[in-house]
């Protein structure tokens, strides 16, 4: 099966003229369809900026990203983020009701179907007309995830997503996100969380200093990298 995105060569920048930075340096990298994808490495090596490249929360400086085999650029951008939804850090409720939130994705959706996605994210139909600034950070977050998913993603982003979560919430959001990716969809998560990774990643992509240092099946990497980079990171996970 070809892969769902390409990187190619890819590097982002920051900055100008002495004071520009490279976020990502010359990434190549594949990611597979219908299968979680965890990208980790050490603070600052580019993790967030390679997950935001693929929805054109950042544009590559140098390189292509493709998305079905197309430059991601040829996406309108609203047809794209429809696609690949994106679940950040922190919630962002929007003003009004549970029900308006999930409106926002999909306008026409019904009280019926909104309720079917709030169960998929871990919360109940009760929750419908409760006003979104009055739910705890877990609930919020896990609002936003139905918000997310109403807009029928084939792919799903994570930037960190159950960091600020406390254990509960975040079973809650692993689980569904394996129930989504068992379902057909395509999860590419970033997390700081080793433990996090051994228990959702299907394939690993490990990012040190703005490149990928290896990319892999978990299980492989997990056991044994070739990079001295990955091995001495990845051990934090045993």
């Amino acid at each position: 099966m070809p892969p769902l995105f390409t990187l190619a060569d890819v590097s982002t920048m920051r900055g100008s003229a002495d004071e520009h930075v490279h976020p990502l340096s010359g990434v190549t990298v594949d990611i597979a369809a219908d299968r979680i994808t965890v990208v980790v490495g050490p603070s600052g090596s580019g993790k967030s900026t390679l997950l935001r490249l693929l929805n054109r929360l950042e544009e590559a400086h140098d390189g292509v990203v493709s998305f079905h085999g197309r430059p991601i650029g040829s996406y309108d951008v609203l047809e794209l983020r429809r696609r690949v939804g994106l679940l950040q850090q922190r919630p962002t409720p929007f003003p009004g009701t549970v029900l308006d939130n999930i409106r926002v994705a999909r306008p026409a959706v019904t009280r019926d179907e909104a309720v079917a996605l709030l169960e998929r994210a871990g919360l109940g139909g009760g929750f419908l007309d409760r006003r979104a600034d009055e739910l705890s950070g877990g609930e919020a977050q896990r609002m936003c995830l139905a918000r997310t998913l109403a807009a029928g993603p084939e792919v799903l982003l994570l930037d960190e997503a159950t960091s600020a979560l406390d254990a509960a919430a975040a079973k809650v959001v692993e689980r569904t996100a394996r129930d989504l990716a068992e379902g057909g969809l395509t999860v590419v998560l970033v997390t700081h969380d080793l433990r996090q990774a051994r228990r959702l990643a299907d394939d690993l992509v490990v990012l040190a200093g703005g490149e990928v240092v290896e990319h892999g099946p978990a299980t492989r990497l997990l056991r044994r990298a070739k990079d001295e980079r990955a091995r001495a990171f990845l051990g934090g996970s045993s």
